[in-house]
């Protein structure tokens, strides 16, 4: 069934899907799959999944520290970033095809960059305007301006106020004073700088917000925490895995920490995936990072492997010490974004359709190179499994195949001629409804041949066991301190085991005391769990890499061991949580 090029119109969606299934065959639909009930997206969530695009923005006191982490060692005094310009960053986001700017309005140091009445670490005590400034006051203008829609991350950890990640502290009285810090700090956002797009709690969140968000940002995609309604990849690359679904189940998506290893087609939850990256090696601007700058290839490959796998690009900007960010990178984005339109920009045919198969016309023999497939995911992601077929001399010949296709999926092959394309639904859970098929041209660009990404593994390498520290010898010894870098070791987001192995059965371990887990040097127990009935066996939730984890804690003298044993670390696959 093909149907020409019309309006994104759900009405008549709706009522084109339910004339189909009257009078179409599915033959290669199961019965039970087109009765499935699947995970679908909020309004809000399929505007933000056709944004496609976003700019991060980090800039805090660090940037004059020339460091990524806040030490707290720099007196405000020193931030005064006399040509800084927000009309120039959102340009800057225009220019790169960015839809909307997510600003990192406090990091994990605690400085504001909004004059806040929660602290004195913040803007308004910096000779910058004489204390009279506001950075997100400013950006919110400009994003106004260019068109474009605004998001903030407020960082739940804060070294100037003893919040380590998630925003815990360690004591009772500690957590309440921080918690009404935040939420004063979070509703101060919320409520004076117009509607939010999206909000970040970057490590999760233990303060309940939910009544702020439901007030001041109840159309706003959040990222992480319990009201979690976007998900972040796993990885810090820019690149989604393959195939990367959209639903998760609910138990994974209400943890506020799930990842791309959670995606499951069959999931009762909708929470689409946000890819963030760097244009440089590190997330704030350095005087030694210059050299980093990614080319536009490397810019492209994130395209392909972020938004070409059907999830959101957020590509990360660093103003400097001026307050600009450099032109190096400004020039960069605009030569990135002027790719993705040279390529994409404009398609040689397209059309939409409900079924299992779609045919393209291309009036006449074309040459093609790449091709777009587009659900409408107001009703699901219902594809399994597809296959792209070109009409060349009167034979369907396969071009490319693939499990989901979802918001988006590009896909590229050596140029061919042809005069027709077919999509083919191999397997589907209820009829596909593709709401753009399109035929692209670009001159034999460059197509990405990455096909593992950080997340996921083949099987072999998932039974691997990493031996972290090893004991033996008999009862008794001097007191230890034991800290053990894991970071190394985490390729791949996702769950850990963490367990202390005697060597035999004669063998026993060593009393542990204080086991804790640490993200860049601060502790995150939240994301270390013993196994219920297993004293010796914990579970480790890595949601992120390319990051300092550490496994520490205290074996005291005279702890118990004997025989010999292991502390083993090893990735859990997916499917066996």
């Amino acid at each position: 069934m093909i149907i020409s090029e019309t309006g994104h119109a759900k009405a008549v969606w709706a009522s084109l899907m339910i004339a189909f299934l009257c009078l179409q065959s599915t033959a290669a639909l199961t019965a039970e799959n087109i009765g499935a009930r699947l995970a679908v997206p909020s309004p809000e969530q399929l505007i933000w999944q056709d944004y496609e695009i976003g700019m991060f923005i980090h800039f805090s006191m660090n940037t004059w520290q020339d460091q990524e982490y806040d030490d707290l060692g720099v007196p405000l005094s020193e931030f005064n970033p006399d040509r800084l310009d927000t009309d120039q960053w959102a340009q800057t986001a225009v220019d790169m095809g960015a839809k909307y700017v997510v600003f990192v309005a406090k990091h994990v140091g605690g400085f504001c960059m909004w004059p806040t009445k929660t602290t004195d670490y913040a803007v308004q005590n910096t000779p910058w305007r004489n204390g009279k400034g506001d950075v997100l006051a400013d950006l919110s203008d400009s994003c106004r301006k260019h068109g474009l829609r605004l998001g903030v991350y407020l960082s739940p950890a804060d070294r100037k106020h003893g919040a380590t990640v998630g925003g815990r502290c360690s004591s009772p009285d500690e957590q309440d004073r921080y918690a009404a810090l935040y939420r004063e700090q979070l509703t101060e956002i919320l409520s004076q700088y117009g509607e939010m797009v999206e909000v970040w709690f970057d490590g999760s969140l233990v303060v309940e917000v939910g009544d702020i968000l439901a007030r001041y940002a109840p159309r706003a995609m959040v990222f992480q925490g319990p009201y979690a309604t976007i998900r972040w990849v796993g990885n810090e690359s820019g690149f989604a895995p393959y195939p990367a679904w959209n639903s998760v189940r609910c138990v994974d998506g209400e943890s506020g920490i799930a990842t791309a290893a959670n995606g499951d087609p069959l999931g009762a939850m909708w929470l689409p995936l946000e890819c963030d990256a760097r244009m440089r090696r590190d997330w704030f601007w350095s005087g030694k990072n210059a050299d980093t700058l990614k080319s536009v290839d490397e810019l492209m490959e994130m395209y392909y492997l972020s938004v070409g796998r059907g999830a959101t690009l957020l590509l990360n900007h660093t103003p400097d010490t001026t307050g600009l960010i450099p032109e190096a990178d400004a020039k960069r984005s605009r030569e990135f974004g002027l790719e993705v339109k040279r390529r994409f920009g404009r398609s040689l045919a397209e059309t939409n359709g409900i079924g299992a198969s779609i045919e393209l016309e291309l009036n006449g023999t074309k040459r093609i190179d790449h091709v777009i497939t587009m659900e409408d995911t107001a009703f699901g992601e219902r594809v399994l499994e597809y296959a792209i077929e070109g009409l060349n001399g009167g034979t369907w010949q396969t071009l490319c195949e693939g499990t989901s296709v979802g918001h988006k999926r590009i896909d590229g092959f050596k140029p061919i001629e042809v005069s027709k394309i077919r999509f083919r639904a191999v397997k589907a859970q209820a009829p596909p409804i593709i709401r753009k098929l399109a035929a692209y041209d670009t001159g034999g660009a460059s197509i990405p041949e990455r096909t593992n990404v950080s997340i996921w593994s083949p099987k072999a390498d998932l039974a691997q066991e990493i031996i972290l520290w090893q004991w033996g010898g008999p009862s008794g010894g001097d007191a230890q301190t034991v800290s053990l870098d894991v970071g190394q070791y985490c390729r791949h987001a996702g769950l850990y085991r963490l367990e202390f192995r005697p060597g035999d059965s004669s063998s026993t371990i060593p009393n542990i005391e204080s086991l804790e887990f640490l993200i860049d040097g601060l502790p995150a127990s939240e994301f270390l769990k013993q196994v219920k009935g297993q004293p010796s066996e914990y579970r480790v939730n890595v949601s992120g890499i390319d990051r300092r984890m550490d496994i520490q804690f205290n074996v005291p003298k005279g702890s118990g061991k004997t025989g010999q044993g292991k502390l083993i670390f090893q990735l859990i696959p997916p499917d066996s949580k």
